[in-house]
């Protein structure tokens, strides 16, 4: 047993000494770009670009803010963080996240189980960031008592949101009907934000109403329509790279 132990011991070590990183040492990139950028799990959510920062100042300062810019930006997540950090600050009794069902130009055909089962793959990115930001354990607990609430967009016809921090995700996805109709459920109280990447619709062509919607309110006074960039991309720093050719 101890023979087998050194062996082992032994191969370990010589297997290490032949692990590289596969892009620093060869390319030169880095993944991480500045040395006090913070990868790990943040209080609170600090903005990596001057766009991010008119964002999250936008949200803080309208109650209602839209947010347009190509994927990997940080829109939803900022929204999601500033909603969070007003939920659990007690500027507001409760969190409405959603975000319109549809596929990603293919068709998933029938989906097995209950209604909240058949709509968990399309709101999932909302709870990913949820689950990010509260754990799961308090994330479970504030779905259970009606503090966060996740819906899809069929959902809100008719109601009236107050006291409340609703996110739209995902608007681009959203008729120009549809957008009009959420929109107008903002409430007493409340806090608005609407998210999305004109350039990625999975609507047929000119059924989106998120770049027209956006256009009459930037010239309304006390509603914010933040413009995010290739700039303000926070993944891969190939996805900024493959969005400037796509």
């Amino acid at each position: 047993m101890t023979k087998r132990t050194a062996r082992l011991k032994s191969h370990n070590e010589g297997h290490d000494s032949k692990v590289r990183t596969l892009f620093h040492e060869v390319t030169g990139w880095d993944p991480v770009e500045e040395e006090d950028r913070e990868q790990r799990y943040v209080r609170k959510v600090r903005p990596q670009s001057d766009n991010q920062r008119l964002l999250m100042e936008a949200i803080q300062g309208h109650n209602l803010t839209l947010a347009l810019g190509p994927a990997g930006t940080g829109k939803t997540y900022l929204a999601i963080a500033q909603a969070v950090e007003a939920l659990e600050s007690g500027a507001v009794n409760r969190i409405v996240l959603s975000r319109p069902a549809i596929e990603a130009g293919e068709s998933l055909g029938f989906l097995p189980g209950n209604m909240h089962e058949k709509l968990a793959p399309y709101l999932q990115p909302l709870y990913d960031a949820l689950n990010e930001r509260l754990g799961a354990k308090r994330l479970k607990a504030y779905l259970a008592n009606g503090s966060i609430e996740i819906a899809p967009v069929a959902f809100m016809r008719g109601r009236t949101l107050n006291g409340a921090f609703v996110v739209i995700d995902e608007a681009q996805n959203c008729t120009y009907a549809q957008i009009k109709m959420l929109l107008t459920r903002l409430g007493w109280h409340s806090t608005m934000v609407l998210t999305g990447d004109p350039d990625q619709s999975d609507l047929l062509e000119g059924l989106s109403g998120l770049s027209v919607i956006a256009q009459k309110l930037e010239v309304v006074s006390g509603i914010a329509v933040v413009r995010l960039s290739d700039r303000d991309i926070v993944r891969h720093p190939l996805v900024a790279s493959m969005l400037g050719v796509l």
